[in-house]
């Protein structure tokens, strides 16, 4: 970890981007603002959380360099996850992983993303560096990532409630779904609120952030999704509004817990 750790609140936020307006995005996306690693930490760090995993945003494809030179700015200190092209080096990966680089995204929502074929041409490699594998996915999708896994021995990790928003009933499939990817070690990101067909203050999610805890257990770790890309650049949400939902369904002990968990799926 990095050298300065004891000054270093110990929460996680296990769910950010780190943007800049001059690196090349995706053709026929939106056009990101300049988000840097430090506005985020300066953001952060009065919530009592230190460490931050940067997600590869969809907008910049498979060209990982701008996280890469964020995780590079404090060894140790963050993580990543990246988006591969199937084509690339061991070399690569490796340098990565000393980076911080702990798991790969793939994205089913989003048109840009890489999905199934791309898991299984990758999965080999993944699982002989321990990385895992994170899915943003709708909730409809889960009985598919369940599938993928089977026998994959790679772990799940679920962004944003695993996309189980408040219009999805006790007895939708995608809970029992959930169970299998469960009995696969998988997590689940806390996050994404306003993506779950909800507003703030959140109250709708409360029952589906617990009964996902009832299927996890101690597999939760919380992001805040910062820096809000669903909103206009002058409208963010307040950084705290996107953890008030954690502690209002969960109780603050739990809630700490969370918050705390990212030390394990990303050590």
């Amino acid at each position: 970890m990095s050298p300065h750790t004891n000054s270093i609140p110990g929460g996680w936020d296990c769910h950010v981007h780190v943007f800049d307006p001059a690196h090349p995005a995706q053709t026929g996306h939106y056009q990101p603002m300049l988000r840097d690693l430090a506005e985020i930490e300066h953001v952060a760090e009065p919530h009592g959380v230190g460490h931050l995993v940067l997600v590869q945003p969809s907008v910049y494809g498979t060209d990982n360099r701008l996280m890469l030179q964020a995780l590079a700015r404090e060894p140790g200190r963050h993580r990543g996850v990246a988006v591969l092209d199937t084509n690339v080096l061991d070399t690569e990966l490796d340098e990565m992983h000393k980076l911080g680089v702990r798991g790969v995204r793939f994205n089913l929502v989003s048109p840009v993303g890489n999905g199934p074929e791309a898991f299984r041409a990758l999965a080999p490699r993944l699982k002989a560096r321990g990385w895992h594998v994170q899915w943003y996915a709708q909730a409809e999708q889960l009985a598919t990532i369940a599938d993928l896994h089977e026998g994959s021995s790679l772990t799940p990790v679920l962004d944003h409630l695993a996309g189980l928003h408040p219009g999805i009933g006790a007895t939708s499939p995608a809970w029992a779904a959930l169970q299998r990817l469960a009995g696969m070690g998988a997590w689940v990101k806390l996050s994404g609120w306003y993506r779950l067909q909800d507003t703030a203050p959140y109250n709708a999610l409360h029952q589906q952030i617990l009964r996902v805890e009832a299927c996890m257990g101690e597999r939760l770790v919380w992001g805040s999704d910062w820096p809000h890309t669903a909103f206009d650049h002058d409208a963010l949400p307040p950084y705290e509004s996107v953890w008030h939902p954690v502690v209002q369904a969960l109780g603050e002990a739990r809630a700490a817990a969370v918050r705390a968990a990212g030390a394990l799926l990303y050590a």
